[in-house]
């Protein structure tokens, strides 16, 4: 197969320093082209790499020679670009959160599946060795069955986060976001115990707030800042995902797994990455890779796996179906908080007795 022609839909931060420098990498990609509603961002982006630059999204996709693109503007646009992407029969990798409405992450799952097309969602998480690696050492049985977990994703927010930084960062407008901190973190650590695990949540209880970040005018923003999530597995594990934008000093991504047989830490001891700690205190420590924080900007992988998903022609570790199921939790964790209620999801299994 020749190389695959990528077009970038949205030239904000994640995807300068993410999505199109791991393209321009790639021997089997060529950059096609670039839209960005602030035109200068997609110049600056086909000055750099090379490539076109287009008036419209629309126009983009009109091109018959892109295969495929990426989608990361605002979570409130996710959708619509990719419904249509895909209906124009391009390959789409889109940034988390899939949607803002589970009606919607589903269609994107089903027009892929119309379409014969790859739907790729960003959760980097997956990719990461210490987690792979984690898993591996769970399905190994290190730790025994799965009896309770605690995971957390918190830093001191998106403000920096943006090729536009400040107080004003599109992650703080609810037209824009949609969801605040549950939906940037919420959905990478609610995924990652259902990859980590092999389990699905079954059952949530949540609170959402909004506890200090504010704008420029000083008002509290409009999404969540926090939030505490009660989780039950498929096979009866329980656990709490708290994520924070509110955690003003070091970024914390640890989760910790409390099996019969011992307890699995990730990124909770500083000086080994992911290490077991069995029932008789004896403690095993593994060498992976170093941490991606937001300020230690590895290569993720995820173009790689979507460039090997459209060679291939099979599901990815990040197809959008795989991905569904932890939408339906973060969906209902607000419904939770909403209605103040736990809340059952009877589409990712039974509840174990």
């Amino acid at each position: 197969m020749d190389k695959i022609r990528v077009g970038f839909i949205g030239c904000g931060k994640i995807a300068q320093v993410r999505h199109i420098p791991e393209a321009h990498r790639s021997e089997d990609v060529i950059i096609g082209g670039y839209f960005n509603r602030t035109r200068a961002k997609a110049e600056d982006m086909a000055e750099k790499y090379g490539g076109k630059v287009y008036d419209t999204y629309q126009e983009l996709l009109d091109d018959e020679n892109i295969d495929a693109v990426v989608v990361s503007v605002a979570n409130i646009l996710h959708a619509d670009a990719t419904i249509e992407a895909l209906r124009k029969g391009k390959h789409v990798l889109c940034e988390k959160p899939m949607a803002m409405t589970l009606e919607d992450s589903e269609l994107m799952v089903k027009v892929s599946e119309e379409e014969g097309k790859v739907l790729n969602i960003a959760h980097n998480q997956r990719l990461n060795r210490a987690h792979q690696r984690a898993k591996e050492l769970i399905e190994e049985g290190a730790i025994g069955k799965i009896l309770t977990f605690r995971t957390t994703f918190g830093h001191g927010g998106p403000e920096e986060w943006s090729s536009s930084p400040g107080k004003d960062v599109w992650f703080f407008y609810e037209d824009a976001a949609g969801m605040g901190a549950m939906a940037d973190l919420g959905i990478h650590k609610t995924d990652l115990i259902e990859y980590l695990t092999g389990q699905k949540v079954v059952e949530v209880s949540a609170m959402l707030g909004t506890l200090d970040k504010k704008g420029s005018k000083g008002n509290l923003i409009s999404v969540d800042d926090n939030a505490v999530c009660l989780f039950r597995l498929s096979d009866g594990a329980l656990g709490t995902m708290t994520v924070s934008w509110t955690y003003y000093g070091p970024e914390d991504n640890s989760t910790v797994i409390y099996g019969t047989e011992g307890i699995l830490y990730v990124y909770e001891d500083a000086n080994h990455p992911l290490k077991i700690v069995k029932r008789d205190q004896s403690v095993m420590t593994f060498d992976v890779d170093e941490e991606r924080s937001q300020d230690n900007q590895q290569s993720s992988g995820v173009m790689n796996v979507f460039i090997d998903g459209i060679r291939s022609g099979e599901d990815t570790i990040l197809s959008g179906k795989v991905i569904l199921s932890a939408m339906r939790a973060v969906f209902a964790c607000e419904e939770s908080f909403d209605e103040g209620k736990t809340v059952k999801i009877e589409e990712n299994g039974e509840v174990s007795e």
